[in-house]
């Protein structure tokens, strides 16, 4: 890009954010951690948060099998905001994108909460879908991969810390507001609180390093490839389906999560410890992967992450006891910990940033509407068979194939500019 032969030298003229004790482009993760917590009304478990509330409310009049179908038909045709938010990205710059998707998910969730019949109802489940899930993902994850190269895999493991930390925090605090005022009033809430977040993101995001001139993190000369040339690159496909198949095989699971344990005869409080394992032993396997990704092709780190994942999905028949369980769980924490890390970086890491915003929205279709696959696959194989185990020995072997697929294809490498500036 032009703006990358900015002259940043001692003598240039450099704006006060480049001056700063520290680089600039962690200020921007902290705000694109907190993008992506605030996604949470548009996702299936802060939802999930209030389809109980939904399905009792008289004013909608929506039982439990038809909020399923508004779902599944909201989570389709919300990703399409996922195409047009990434263009606009990578033209207009993610600043001015962030504030704007981060105001109109505020506004979605207020007009949810005072919707009475259910085709507003489901028009607002669109809206708070493709800008929560899709289009505010797609936002997140661009501000940093904007803002990051040399250290992109750190910065992603950073990032999947903080986002963690994050989505726990605000789901106890949304369902505390839930219990304690209906979900009317907790969604109201939340609502005021992303239209107050907006102005926020304006006053600390920057679009990349070259809107203030400090390009210390720009190790690497970019291959900024458009995304015409990326959907024709065969790692590009391993990565991208390997990570659907992964956000497939969780959302069926952690959808249907207790009546899945209770199959192999384990009650709610082993359901309760299996979700607990779930979030912290990612936590670790975040830093780990963030770690190794300054060091081993992503590829190869990906491909662990789906092995170890086909490995804790064949291991379901034997799980009977807790013991059991918690082995179980600490497989799928530890397969999600790296996919996540893996998914966040492999993109700007192998494409370049220019064109960052385009890739990620397709991406982020993708696995979307992988996503919205999941349950409905899991529930089909449950009455055709009576059991839920053919999805885990089905996705085991899927897993198995999207791991040697990810071993075996390369992603391109960007060359080491002489010039480069290796300091931190």
């Amino acid at each position: 890009m032009a703006s990358d032969t900015l002259d940043c030298g001692p003598a240039a003229v450099r704006p006060w954010l480049a001056r700063l004790p520290i680089y600039y482009g962690w200020v921007n993760l902290l705000v694109a951690a907190a993008a992506m917590t605030a996604t949470l009304p548009g996702r299936t478990h802060g939802l999930g948060m209030i389809a109980k509330p939904i399905t009792e409310d008289g004013r909608l009049a929506i039982n439990e099998q038809s909020f399923s179908l508004l779902n599944f038909w909201a989570i389709l045709l919300g990703s399409l905001m996922c195409l047009p938010v990434g263009r606009a990205i990578d033209r207009l710059g993610v600043r001015g994108v962030l504030v704007a998707v981060v105001a109109a998910l505020g506004c979605s969730v207020l007009f949810m909460s005072r919707v009475d019949q259910w085709w507003w109802f489901f028009l607002s489940l669109v809206l708070v879908r493709g800008l929560g899930q899709g289009a505010l993902s797609v936002c997140s994850m661009a501000v940093v991969g904007k803002w990051f190269s040399r250290r992109l895999g750190p910065a992603m493991g950073v990032y999947a810390v903080l986002l963690t930390i994050g989505f726990m925090v605000s789901t106890v605090a949304l369902g505390a507001g839930v219990a304690a005022e209906g979900w009317r009033s907790a969604w109201s809430t939340l609502g005021l609180a992303l239209l107050a977040f907006a102005p926020i993101c304006w006053l600390l995001v920057r679009s990349g390093p070259e809107s203030i001139g400090d390009l210390g993190d720009v190790h690497y000369a970019p291959l900024d490839l458009p995304l015409a040339s990326v959907l024709r690159v065969p790692a590009f496909w391993s990565i991208t389906l390997a990570t659907s198949l992964f956000n497939l095989v969780w959302s069926a699971i952690t959808l249907f999560n207790e009546s899945i344990l209770a199959e192999q005869g384990l009650d709610h409080d082993a359901f309760i410890m299996v979700m607990a394992v779930l979030a912290f032993s990612g936590l670790p396997t975040n830093i780990m992967a963030g770690y190794l990704a300054k060091k081993w092709p992503m590829e190869r780190i990906l491909a662990i992450g789906m092995a170890v994942l086909a490995l804790t999905l064949a291991m379901f028949p034997f799980v009977t006891s807790t013991t059991t369980a918690i082995v179980y769980a600490a497989g799928l924490g530890v397969s999600g910990g790296i996919v996540t890390v893996v998914f966040f970086a492999a993109y700007g890491h192998a494409f370049g940033r220019q064109h960052l915003g385009a890739i990620q929205a397709v991406v982020q279709t993708i696995t979307v509407f992988a996503s919205a696959l999941g349950p409905v696959i899991l529930a089909n194989l449950r009455d055709q068979f009576d059991s839920y185990a053919p999805l885990f020995l089905t996705a085991a072997g899927s897993a198995l194939v999207a791991a040697i697929a990810c071993w075996t294809t390369r992603l391109d490498r960007r060359i080491p500019s002489s010039n480069a500036d290796s300091s931190d």
